[in-house]
């Protein structure tokens, strides 16, 4: 199990009230269970955003088959501006 930093950015930093924290975790879908468990707002406001993962977009890849290093920072970049 890796452990790294996941930081929040705009309304996932409100969401989440901290603007980054430790996680354990293996892959991005269980950092993302771990980290919402509780967290509804945090949950819904994930559930629309992008995410980087040591500075590389995930982009359309399943969150279960991206597996984290030890030492990854995981960036939540939910949509900054409509339209």
């Amino acid at each position: 199990m890796a452990k790294g930093t996941i930081r929040y950015w705009a309304a996932a930093k409100d969401a989440a009230g901290v603007a980054e924290e430790s996680f354990e975790a293996e892959t991005l879908a269980e950092l993302m269970a771990n980290v919402t468990l509780g967290r509804d707002e945090l949950a819904r406001v994930a559930g629309r955003s992008s995410f980087l993962v040591d500075g590389d977009p995930v982009g359309r890849r399943a969150h279960g088959a991206v597996v984290l290093a030890e030492g990854a920072t995981v960036e939540v970049l939910p949509p900054f501006a409509g339209g």
